[in-house]
């Protein structure tokens, strides 16, 4: 192997490293309530949250009522990335989104301090609900 090859398999290998180091820190989904969004509303006594599936969902961290039959809208327009492939694993959701509009999933009755965490197919990309 020559030194060329050896220097960009190095260098390489310092990007890789880095770019999961960085991506690891800025999609965590550890935040604390202040930094959540209270993105829902209730209509005919059934609570609809939206989150919107592009590079990423936003908002990663969404504040709702617990004890309400609840409903989660994941909007996409033009999704063309990971987070178009969604796995919600505490009600057995995996499925891969139109690439764009919406997709309606049923959270069922959510209990104070049981959250939602949704990913991406490749681990990437999160968000979180916490219901209280």
């Amino acid at each position: 192997m020559n030194k060329t090859v050896s220097i960009s398999i190095i260098l390489a290998l310092i990007m890789i490293i880095g770019a999961i180091f960085w991506g690891g820190s800025r999609n965590n989904t550890n935040t604390t309530t202040s930094e959540a969004v209270q993105n829902s509303e209730i209509k005919d006594g059934i609570q609809y949250i939206t989150v919107s599936a592009r590079g990423g969902y936003m908002p990663k961290v969404s504040m709702a009522k617990a004890g309400i039959p609840t409903k989660l809208i994941l909007k996409t327009n033009g999704t063309y990335d990971c987070s178009a492939s969604l796995v919600i694993r505490s009600i057995g959701f995996q499925k891969i989104l139109p690439q764009t509009g919406e997709t309606e999933i049923d959270l069922g009755v959510p209990k104070v301090g049981e959250p939602v965490r949704g990913v991406c197919g490749m681990g990437m990309y999160s968000f979180l609900i916490n219901f209280s």
